[in-house]
């Protein structure tokens, strides 16, 4: 909470924290609309699928050019420029009229978020250590509470036209960003390597992107799969159906905005291994298949995934022994491999061997996870 209350009495970190929440409150607002542009452009899934994808193929083409993006222009012009354009793309998937201007739409908002995504995340470890505060829980906090604001949209469908909607989102995140752009916009470039890069650290680094790929993915496979699991599982009612995400959404939002303090009192690595084991009580909840221990499983779930990424960020930037901004482009490939992957697999192991069965596919992930991180607990203390 105090990471919080930093950045709300900060000009600089507020318009750092406004960056993350609108990423979200685009994404969001953009996914609200799926469901109508797909009905105005007639596609079938699998065209929807193929567009979407889009989407990831814009990230992942771009990755590997991040580093050399932030090293050239800084991270805080990198932050600038990307979250001033990136609404601006927004748009175009709302006035598209084929799937050909669909796809490329979403491709180029993949390419640019991806950027921004890195940058920013980058930004705050420079704000972190110049300033030796722990910001990075507090922010992704805002990033979920940027979905929450999209998600009240969802009381303008019927009240807007979509592009109109779309236009007063992204008039008002463009202009709000370019006057708080200035309290960041003079940070420079990333960490440079220091010393011969060795094996030890490439495992430290896989071992962190693992935990991103399992972490993020398993994000993604609630998302998608949590209201189908309350409905058909623990047999929740029509009203009922999305409390399961909700729960998971509220307390992964409450549980950022206290990560930062807890990560100060007992180290990154510990609350890895912290936010493992409540996860893990959380899914073991879930599939007790009681419908009220099953959501506030997902609400435990949310509370334990919500500082593994901001921690997963941080414990990468805090090397000297590689560039920050290679790091955490390594470590957020996986994460975002993890996001787009886990539903699909998701979903195929629930057609082949049923939805209860995945879920314990998720629990055994979350179950290697938690051991990977108590093993980068021993290898911190071997090194402190």
């Amino acid at each position: 909470m105090n990471s919080l209350l930093s950045i709300l009495k900060s000009k600089s970190y507020f318009s750092v924290a406004f960056v993350f929440s609108t990423l979200n409150i685009l994404y969001g607002t953009w996914a609200i609309y799926i469901p109508t542009i797909k009905e105005k452009l007639a596609l079938d899934k699998a065209e929807l699928g193929l567009a979407l994808f889009a989407f990831a193929l814009g990230i992942f083409s771009i990755m590997g050019f991040v580093p050399k993006i932030i090293k050239r222009f800084g991270s805080g012009l990198s932050t600038k420029y990307t979250v001033l354009s990136l609404p601006i793309l927004y748009v175009f998937p709302f006035i598209s009229n084929s799937f050909t201007v669909l796809f490329i739409s979403l491709f180029l908002m993949g390419v640019v978020q991806g950027i921004l995504d890195i940058s920013m995340n980058n930004l705050v470890t420079l704000i972190e250590k110049k300033n030796r505060i722990n910001l990075m829980s507090a922010m992704h906090g805002f990033f979920s509470l940027g979905g929450a604001l999209a998600g009240l949209g969802t009381f303008a469908i019927s009240s807007f036209n979509p592009v109109f909607h779309i236009l007063i989102i992204t008039s008002c995140c463009v202009l709000i960003n370019l006057i708080l752009s200035k309290h960041y916009v003079n940070y420079k470039g990333t960490q440079e390597a220091k010393q011969k890069v060795d094996w030890s650290y490439i495992k430290t680094l896989f071992l962190l992107g693992l935990i991103s790929f399992v972490i993020m993915g398993s994000e993604g496979a609630i998302a998608d799969w949590s209201g189908l699991y309350l409905k058909d599982i623990s047999l929740a009612p029509a009203k009922l159906i999305g409390a399961g995400f909700l729960v998971f959404s509220i307390s992964m939002t409450i549980g950022r905005f206290f990560g930062d303090s807890i990560s100060q009192q007992y180290g990154s690595q510990r609350v890895l291994s912290l936010g493992a084991l409540i996860a893990c009580i959380g899914y073991g909840l879930v599939l007790v298949n009681e419908l009220y221990w099953s959501i506030i499983g997902f609400g435990l779930i949310g509370l334990g995934f919500s500082v593994m990424v901001p921690e997963l960020f941080r414990v990468t930037a805090k090397t000297s022994i590689v560039d920050t901004a290679k790091a955490l482009t390594l470590v957020a490939g996986f994460g975002y491999s993890g996001f787009l992957i886990g539903p699909v697999l998701l979903g195929f192991t629930a057609e082949q061997f049923g939805l209860e069965f995945s879920f314990y596919g998720l629990l055994s992930c979350c179950i290697f996870v938690l051991l990977i991180s108590f093993a980068l607990v021993i290898r911190s203390k071997k090194n402190s």
